[in-house]
């Protein structure tokens, strides 16, 4: 049952550890911690379906960084993968999400790169974008490592919705909070970095509100400011020819920590973390933060032609479905 009054984490620990034993993966577990698998076993953290497609995709020649925790059945770079992994070939079923989140006609999907089947595949991940728009990269190197030490999305799509070309970055959250500030040994590398290009005219955040560089030096501002920053520079680009690039914050309705004000600069302008950040942006309707059940829960619900689809939506309900009100 949806509960928003009792503690988040010690729900969402409580349902993983009852996934992983009604689904026989007790022995895998650490001793102690029925919700977190022993190392080495991230692969039974993911789906059944994409657990060989996602090594593939995370190897050679990408070598995309998998996060430090892979392993814990509260992971939000495996539960982003649950979801949004599975569509990476379903582009009907992915159009019909994508529509339903930005409140359009469903759009035509376009192939973000080949998968591991040299395959076209609708949705990447790590994404850092196609150049170095931050100056975060070293100038030897061709590319950025994805996702490690430079700005990235957890997930990115391209689609056409009438003749505009678009792509959105998609944030991922599931139990994440945040209070302290960043640690300051690398804010004047971040200053030099960024603060010549998160402002108007030469970035996505209105010049006109009394801000600095440094009162987004706390999370999740740091991060919002970063991707939003690398978003605006894709706009300017037209990467891929998108003419518009936008981000997408996903997080459950339950985790109502996360949406604290943490940047004593900014709480003047409210009390919701992601309200003040749209507030903040040139143009806000460049962001939208949207819960984990607004965006899936019709689809879960839906009978689906495909058969893959139909074991996605059986999967996310069986493993995730506390983080949905309707079910």
């Amino acid at each position: 049952m949806f509960s928003l009054d009792s503690n988040f984490v010690t729900d969402q620990r409580k349902a993983q550890a009852i996934f992983f034993a009604r689904t026989g993966m007790a022995e895998y577990m650490r001793p102690g911690q029925e919700w977190r698998l022993s190392a080495g076993r991230r692969d039974l953290n993911l789906a059944p379906s994409i657990r060989v497609s996602m090594k593939e995709y995370f190897g050679p020649p990408r070598k995309i960084a998998w996060h430090r925790h892979s392993n814990h059945g509260l992971s939000s770079q495996v539960c982003c993968l649950n979801f949004l992994g599975p569509l990476a070939t379903e582009p009907k079923l992915l159009s019909a999400i994508v529509g339903n989140a930005l409140g359009i006609e469903p759009p035509t999907m376009l192939p973000i790169e080949e998968g591991p089947d040299g395959q076209p595949w609708f949705v990447g991940f790590e994404w850092t974008g196609r150049a170095n728009y931050l100056n975060e990269w070293a100038k030897s190197a061709l590319s950025a490592t994805r996702g490690a030490n430079a700005t990235s999305a957890d997930a990115v799509v391209r689609f056409q919705h009438g003749k505009t070309i678009e792509t959105l970055l998609i944030e991922w959250k599931y139990t994440e909070k945040y209070g302290a500030p960043i640690s300051a040994d690398g804010n004047p590398t971040r200053t030099g970095r960024y603060a010549d290009k998160a402002f108007a005219p030469n970035g996505p955040i209105r010049a006109d509100c009394g801000l600095s560089i440094s009162d987004f030096f706390w999370e999740p501002f740091y991060q919002l400011m970063r991707q939003q920053t690398l978003a605006w520079q894709m706009t300017q680009a037209r990467e891929d020819g998108a003419e518009r690039v936008r981000v997408l914050h996903i997080s459950p309705k339950g985790n109502r920590a996360l949406h604290k004000v943490t940047s004593p600069g900014l709480k003047k302008f409210g009390d919701d973390a992601f309200d003040v950040f749209r507030e903040i942006l040139v143009n806000g309707d460049d962001f939208l933060s949207l819960t984990t059940d607004e965006v899936f829960s019709k689809f879960l619900a839906m009978e689906h032609h495909s058969p893959a689809a139909i074991e996605w939506a059986r999967y996310l309900k069986d493993r995730y479905g506390l983080l949905f009100e309707s079910l």
